[in-house]
């Protein structure tokens, strides 16, 4: 399948200055996490892939080429507020909504059948939608995304308000479509599922991407840290040069370094002392590296944002 781009998108509402050269890609079968505060310009990016909303610059492509209406007509999307018919019962809206993107009356109930039955929600299809829980809710509004089976994924939060069991289920259903190739775009501030279930990150601040990678690239860092268990007392370092003593707990010590290599002075210093139970690399989870760079300054600061 064709990658996303999204290409130095702009966007203002009058003099609040919503998204600022926003670029990010998104690969066939890769799951790309976007994350960011509240306000942050996350939704605002969506509906300008959705085409609810018009970029003031930049483009948004598909297989290299400007996002289209019958390219919108291939997405998935899900958003923040539920968009589901309250007092339409479940199998009759999903199935409205299969027609509406084009599949026959029978396909349409073949694919909401299956998807309830995927979801875990096959026993509500008589219901009315606000008779359900919001994680039902939930449940159904993803299967709406996914009837007519898109070659893009875009989801607006799409975990809010699931519990444990339901967002296995939901993991699950992303992990799949993603195996099938298709590109799978969604934002969450719940950055423990971020960091599990996807293949690259993009951190937007202030309408800006201000961090986008996979872990592993965002961790790099010119000064790593290091974890030694094993030496007591404050001092043991010495006269190691390059290195100095972040923190400390019982034996256990984080030491940063001025650069790859300079590890090894620190372990010498420390097996000098006796044994040492750990020397591992710091590893910052998603959370921590989030933190730094929302903490950071940058030139967007105090700019605000949707």
């Amino acid at each position: 399948m064709p990658r996303l781009d999204v290409d130095a998108l702009s966007k203002s509402y009058g003099t609040v200055q919503a998204l600022t050269g926003t670029t990010f890609s998104v690969a066939a079968g890769e799951v790309f996490g976007f994350v960011g505060s509240n306000g942050s310009g996350k939704t605002t990016t969506m509906r300008i892939i959705l085409g609810v909303l018009t970029a003031d610059d930049g483009e948004v492509r598909w297989d290299g080429q400007p996002v289209d209406a019958a390219v919108r007509r291939r997405i998935g999307y899900m958003p923040e507020e539920r968009g589901l018919y309250p007092k339409m019962k479940v199998g009759d809206q999903l199935t409205y909504l299969a027609r509406l993107y084009g599949l026959s009356g029978a396909d349409a109930k073949e694919a909401m059948a299956r998807w309830t039955e995927r979801l875990g929600v096959a026993e509500r299809v008589d219901d009315e939608v606000q008779k359900l829980s919001l994680g039902n809710q939930q449940r159904v509004q993803l299967a709406a995304a996914l009837t007519h089976s898109p070659d893009l994924l875009v989801l607006d939060e799409p975990f809010s308000g699931l519990d444990p069991v339901a967002v296995e289920v939901m993991s699950h259903v992303l992990a799949e479509e993603s195996e099938r190739g298709a590109p799978v775009l969604f934002s969450s501030h719940q950055l423990d599922l971020v960091e599990r279930l996807c293949d690259r990150v993009g951190i937007i601040k202030n309408g800006r991407m201000v961090a986008v990678g996979t872990l592993d690239e965002l961790r790099r860092t010119d000064k790593p840290r290091w974890i030694i268990d094993g030496p007591p007392g404050d001092d043991w370092l010495g006269e190691v040069r390059r290195a100095r003593i972040v923190s400390r707990e019982g034996t256990r010590t984080v030491v940063e370094v001025e650069a790859d290599g300079d590890e090894q002075p620190v372990l010498q210093a420390a097996l000098r002392l006796g044994p040492v139970r750990e020397f591992s690399l710091s590893r910052p989870s998603l959370t921590d590296l989030y933190r730094h760079v929302v903490s950071s300054e940058d030139p967007g600061e105090g700019e605000g944002t949707r």
